[in-house]
């Protein structure tokens, strides 16, 4: 059986593809929502290659954004630690 969540994205140019979602999540205190998603590329070590956008919902339909700042990444990098333990 075939679990994986998959979502289409579309580039600035117009183009799309399909990539599979790993993890989304919220933090509560500022209402940011995340996207944990990978193209199943893999990198020279063989590990497959994560992104993570924030998910800006204002318009209706959702569009992902990059992370900003120093201590929004540090947050979601404690995210990406606890995932990697549960694995």
């Amino acid at each position: 059986m075939d679990d994986k969540k998959m979502m289409k994205i579309v580039s600035e140019d117009g183009s799309s593809e399909e990539v599979e979602v790993i993890f989304a999540f919220e933090f509560k205190d500022n209402k940011k929502e995340y996207v944990i998603y990978t193209k199943n590329e893999r990198d020279e070590n063989n590990n497959i290659t994560v992104y993570v956008s924030n998910v800006d919902r204002s318009n209706g339909e959702p569009r992902l954004l990059g992370v900003e700042s120093e201590e929004e990444w540090n947050r979601i990098k404690d995210v990406l630690r606890e995932l990697a333990k549960g694995e």
